[in-house]
């Protein structure tokens, strides 16, 4: 019987320095939120991203809504996001009752292009609403024009919040991901390139970096004001992680190098075995950027015989994981009044069954998927997803 290939799945070192740190949280009882395990991860998270200040939560979606909170993002202001991305990086802007805008990509980067980016500003700026804040996102690992976006914003005065939950160990001219914004996030949910089972952190980049991440922490433990009974003056949330979760997460950033060495492995294999079939092309990578190819995506030309739906189904029959591309959130029902600001003109709906639209995030949507990209995937299982892919070429 044929072992199942997981998209990507949770990787624990081999040298199990998990279970050392999770032993540590365990034999000293520090199993809450709070302990040594969760200050030091914070601690060696700055140290290697070169990040100023950190903050340790339950998931990569609440160090989005903390971001947006400590920006002041409220009731009716504007958040420009990139379209082209999961819902958790827009979701947070609504649980402050905000309006996202959404921003179209850029074929170069698949991510926000920054002349629709600036299309946003030129028009939101003649109708005296500037935003917020700019949502950008490195997409499955690749590197936004991630200075060109933020000299924008500094223009406008406006924060940037960059979500790299889908980059940590990515570089842009050999500075990391999450760090380029006023705020970065990371994500450390079971699929992602390190994992705590579940987590994320938020990166401060701010002047007063240190401030803001110490009245993250306070909201982020119920915002419990200082007085001897239990007193509370703001609304907070239960955002902390957990001391055992953080054991998990120090001993798994010990082999992110290994982990991002191990995916540009499988991107570049895919690329050797597969790149030569007509009509594929895999997502690209810019130049001065190092990507961690969390996962590899390729494209069908419109000419190419093979459609995104036959990849993925013949996968899936041999007992093998893959995704469509994620569908652009300004295509989502759930944000069907929402502004969306492309570069192409005269937007229509091309496929009515997908719902994809003529815009370059459409059209990667419509063209795309991902194929496996587990770290733990032997050359043998590579050779078992390359035959079936091509044997759909014969």
């Amino acid at each position: 019987m044929k072992q199942h290939i997981f998209l990507a799945s949770p990787h624990m070192s081999d040298e199990g320095y998990e279970k050392e740190f999770v032993k540590e949280a365990f034999d000293t009882n520090w199993i809450a939120p709070l302990g040594k395990n969760v200050t030091e991860f914070e601690k060696e998270m700055t140290e290697k991203l070169g990040a100023k200040s950190a903050v340790a939560l339950s998931a990569g979606t609440a160090a989005i809504h903390m971001a947006l909170k400590s920006i002041g993002v409220g009731q009716g202001d504007l958040v420009f996001c990139q379209s082209l991305t999961f819902s958790a990086t827009a979701n947070p802007i609504t649980y402050e009752k905000a309006v996202p805008v959404f921003i179209d990509s850029e074929a170069s980067t698949w991510n926000m292009s920054p002349s629709a980016l600036q299309k946003a500003f030129d028009k939101y700026e003649k109708l005296g609403r500037l935003p917020k804040a700019v949502m950008a996102v490195h997409l499955y690992g690749n590197c936004a024009h991630i200075e060109e976006i933020a000299d924008i914003c500094k223009r406008y005065g406006v924060p940037l919040v960059e979500d790299a939950a889908e980059s940590l160990g990515s570089t842009y001219q050999g500075k990391y991901t999450g760090t380029f914004g006023d705020y970065g996030i990371i994500s450390f949910n079971g699929n992602k390139i390190i994992t705590t089972s579940g987590g994320g952190m938020l990166l401060v980049q701010t002047e007063d970096a240190e401030e803001r991440a110490k009245k993250v922490l306070f909201w982020s433990t119920q915002a419990r004001d200082a007085a001897r009974w239990y007193q509370h003056s703001e609304i907070g949330y239960n955002y902390r992680m957990s001391n055992v979760v953080a054991g998990i997460g120090r001993g798994q950033l010990k082999v992110l190098d290994q982990r991002v060495e191990k995916k540009r492995y499988i991107f570049e294999y895919y690329k050797k075995r597969l790149g030569h079939l007509q009509g594929i092309t895999f997502q690209p990578q810019s130049e001065d950027t190092y990507s961690n190819c969390w996962l590899t995506a390729i494209q069908l030309s419109d000419d190419c015989k093979v459609r995104p739906l036959a990849i993925m189904t013949a996968l899936e029959e041999d007992d093998v994981e893959s995704r469509p591309i994620w569908k652009p959130l300004h295509l989502q029902p759930v944000f069907a009044d929402c502004d969306f600001i492309s570069d192409v003109e005269n937007l229509h709906i091309t496929e009515e069954e997908m719902g994809a639209d003529n815009s370059t995030a459409g059209e990667i949507f419509r063209r795309g998927v991902c194929l496996p990209s587990d770290s733990k995937m032997t050359d043998a299982d590579l050779e078992r997803i390359c035959g079936v892919v091509e044997k759909l070429w014969e």
